[in-house]
């Protein structure tokens, strides 16, 4: 059984009978909430694995919602909403939420996601005070303490800012980072350049990583959002 509890932030009617209809299908526990003051409340008074959450709630915006559980928790967060700009993806996920579904979505994309995270909360749970000095993906291996990665049995000679990229995605596998978020943690700015820096250490890295370049395995793009490295089965 699957013992995640997930809340539904959603208020179409319709939209939330299928995400809870499909979560009970697959054994979830779940709890819903049709609006952003009641989502947030359910939230600290229930401490769900996973809140799944609409933007355009009747009462506020959704990303005010996730701000607010923000200020208290980690616990994962995926939008599921119909807006499809750049800008409100950006929005919510420099906000602090996980990952972005964009409303028509498919049921089996929902759940892959869900055990992305569900996969993520049990490698925490088994060590919640330490994190693996070597993280291991498919092929792929970041040695964290000798500051080196391999592919199969041989090392990549990587530069500093590709190493330090590769390292900030493994660390949040599965996770969409922005690429606000990125430059910021990679050169401690955003500007317009450093995105275009970003691009191009990006490109860098892949050429290194991927066996096929336009089949990508281990990280994939989210056109003018970021990026995010994909765990391999």
């Amino acid at each position: 059984m699957n013992r995640m509890t997930i809340l539904v932030v959603e208020d179409d009617r319709a939209v939330r009978n299928l995400i809870t209809t499909t979560l009970k299908a697959n054994e979830y526990h779940f709890l819903t909430a049709k609006d952003g003051e009641t989502g947030a409340m359910e939230a600290a008074s229930h401490n769900p694995d996973v809140v799944l959450l609409d933007l355009g709630l009747p009462d506020m915006d959704g990303v005010e919602v996730i701000k607010r559980i923000r200020s208290w928790s980690n616990m994962p967060i995926i939008v599921i909403s119909a807006r499809s700009e750049d800008g409100d993806k950006i929005s919510a996920l420099d906000a602090g939420a996980d990952d972005y579904l964009t409303k028509p979505f498919s049921v089996a994309e929902l759940l892959a996601r869900l055990r992305v995270v569900q996969r993520r909360l049990s490698i925490m749970q088994r060590d919640p005070d330490s994190e693996s000095p070597i993280f291991a993906n498919g092929d792929l291996r970041v040695d964290y303490e000798a500051g080196c990665a391999y592919l199969g049995e041989e090392e990549l000679h990587l530069t500093p800012i590709e190493y330090k990229l590769l390292c900030l995605l493994s660390r949040n596998v599965g996770k969409v980072l922005t690429h606000r978020y990125i430059t910021r943690q990679v050169w401690g700015s955003s500007w317009d350049n450093d995105i275009a820096s970003l691009r191009v250490f990006m490109a860098s890295l892949r050429k290194k990583l991927e066996g096929r370049p336009g089949s990508p395995q281990y990280i994939q793009t989210h056109v003018g959002v970021g990026y995010r490295m994909m765990r391999v089965e």
